[in-house]
């Protein structure tokens, strides 16, 4: 599988661990930097490349999916977030790292360099790159949703239960 990743200062060296771990999986890590230490540089120009990297192969029907690495893995997330087609999970656990692939059939994660040790994190991916998405018909009818609204804009409708006396 191709892996898009992407990260700021604080992620540097967790990317290349997983740059190399990667590899020796047998993966095809596709690094959009930054390629040395800049304490001053700006994690969307890096995540925004890893993510807009996966939505591209994906597109052309080639397995790929991301990794965006900060200190926290918040703003890498809203980054990767703001490109079309993507769905980046901030994880913490191997539990949400499965879960967002099962569930909500993520394609980029995000995880916090300074909230975790290099081992644990590259659990995260592992599980993360390993766990297929579910196809459960709630989980599909909710992406579809998110999808239809980055698409036209337009709200889903609320369900009757969730009207109240005026709506």
């Amino acid at each position: 599988m191709r892996v898009h990743l992407g990260c700021d200062h604080a992620g540097l060296e967790l990317k290349s661990h997983l740059t190399d771990w990667l590899r020796d999986q047998g993966h095809e890590p596709v690094d959009h930097g930054p390629f040395v230490f800049d304490a001053l540089d700006d994690y969307p120009v890096f995540c925004l490349r890893a993510a807009a990297g996966a939505a591209t192969d994906q597109a052309a029907g080639v397995e790929a999916l991301g990794v965006v690495i900060g200190g926290s893995g918040n703003g890498e997330q809203m980054a990767a977030n703001k490109v079309a087609g993507i769905r980046c999970a901030l994880v913490w656990s191997e539990e949400t790292a499965a879960l967002a692939r099962e569930h909500n059939d993520a394609n980029v994660v995000s995880v916090g360099g300074r909230m975790h040790t290099v081992e644990e994190m590259t659990r995260f991916v592992e599980v993360f790159l390993a766990t297929p998405f579910s196809h459960d018909e709630r989980h599909v009818r909710r992406i579809g949703q998110l999808a239809s609204y980055e698409a036209t804009g337009e709200l889903p409708p609320l369900p009757e239960s969730a009207r109240g006396g005026d709506a």
